[in-house]
């Protein structure tokens, strides 16, 4: 991604993101809602039923991060491996699972590229997009990590799939059942997407950039939709035309970050994510260990407190942009300014703040659970699973310390 207008981006791709609609015949009109919030014993259930950080712990082997934290550039092995396991992750857990294949030219030649779109409930008429790239960037002279960039949000997306999927299914039965659901959310899935070819191998161009997302939009735009659902909504829709929201992660797991509102028509989804925040640090989710800067009344938030006099933004160019062009409707949750160790050798497992990492993944899986309007009182655990937890506790202390 980029921010400079003075040479990382032509002028006329700049004033296109600055005036693109954000509502058009191309996009899914789903204006301002009021969420539902949850109840405080569903936000306690929800943050201890899955370990926040045990899928995050680049100590751990077996965890997400660590699995994905490889240097994985588009078109090498290592960027196989990595795809391959998030296609068997999600896999596990039986979403349907797509795989956009595409060759595209570079300035090193031609390059394979593979997005991987993972869709809870593929029939549904509605979705709304987590997504995050999961390519590394290239350099000539050195292996390059990206644990912010962004192999921490990828992890993250991944947890959250594991942690809201009972709550999905069980959503999916009742509906399948004829039961009454929220009729604002009752045909709205969780889409999850991870882009290939986010960096530029040389140097940040209009074509040598976001190459999954360009792919992806251009093709959705034309690809029209062939489930029953969709179809009894009436006029032809494309796979574009069935996004709701757009939520773009970037850069994340840093300590301290800050966030912004970048587009006026998804403020209200901003502030939801930062009444999420404030319900949660208020409660002393956020307490970890030894880490006092998160004990209520400690806390810092992350998001840039939005004015009156805000504006769409249009200069930062991401994963967003083919889709923002077309009238998506889109949420960029990105740090800026960008990590001190952004595009530098330092993007490594010791860039990662571990009460950061679990605050980001909480606050996701009580955001998302108000937007779809999930119950996760609803899940039952164990005693087994009590105990499981009791261990982790324990283990995350022992980080914190």
């Amino acid at each position: 991604m980029w921010t400079s207008l003075s040479f990382r981006f032509p002028l006329i791709l700049l004033l296109c993101v600055a005036i693109a609609p954000h509502r058009s015949l191309q996009a899914a009109s789903h204006d301002r809602r009021a969420l539902k919030e949850l109840s405080a014993t569903q936000i306690a259930t929800l943050v201890s039923q899955k370990d926040p950080l045990q899928q995050l712990d680049h100590t751990n082997p077996s965890s997400h991060l660590s699995r994905i934290l490889i240097p994985r550039v588009s078109g090498t092995a290592n960027n196989t491996l990595v795809k391959d396991y998030i296609i068997s992750t999600l896999r596990k857990l039986n979403w349907h699972i797509q795989e956009d294949n595409f060759t595209d030219t570079t300035p090193l030649g031609k390059k394979p590229f593979t997005n991987v779109i993972a869709t809870k409930d593929p029939k549904a008429s509605r979705r709304i997009i987590l997504a995050a790239h999961f390519d590394s960037k290239y350099f000539s002279t050195e292996e390059f990590l990206g644990a912010t960039d962004s192999a921490a949000s990828c992890a993250m997306m991944l947890d959250l799939a594991e942690a809201l999927d009972p709550l999905l299914e069980k959503r999916k039965k009742a509906q399948e059942a004829g039961e009454a659901v929220d009729d604002d959310v009752a045909d709205t899935t969780l889409q999850l997407v991870f882009f290939d070819g986010e960096e530029a191998f040389v140097s940040w161009t209009d074509t040598d950039s976001i190459y999954g997302a360009r792919h992806l939009a251009a093709k959705w735009q034309e690809t029209y939709v062939t489930n029953d659902k969709q179809r009894l909504l009436g006029n032809p829709m494309t796979e574009l035309s069935t996004i709701e929201h757009l939520v773009l992660l970037d850069l994340l797991g840093a300590p301290n970050p800050l966030i912004r509102s970048y587009f006026i028509d998804t403020a209200w989804l901003f502030d939801a994510m930062a009444s999420v925040e404030r319900r949660l640090g208020e409660s002393g989710a956020f307490t970890y260990g030894n880490e006092k800067s998160m004990a209520p009344g400690k806390w810092k938030s992350y998001f840039r407190k939005r004015t009156k006099e805000d504006s769409n933004l249009g200069y930062m160019g991401d994963d967003h942009v083919p889709f923002l062009q077309r009238g998506v409707s889109v949420l960029h949750v990105i740090t800026e300014p960008f990590p001190a160790v952004w595009h530098t050798p330092r993007d490594d497992a010791s860039a990662l703040d571990f009460p950061t990492m679990r605050r980001w993944n909480i606050m996701l899986r009580v955001f998302m659970s108000e937007y779809l309007n999930l119950s996760p009182e609803e899940v039952k655990t164990t005693r087994a699973d009590e105990q499981n937890a009791s261990k982790r506790s324990e283990a995350e202390l022992s980080h914190g310390s």
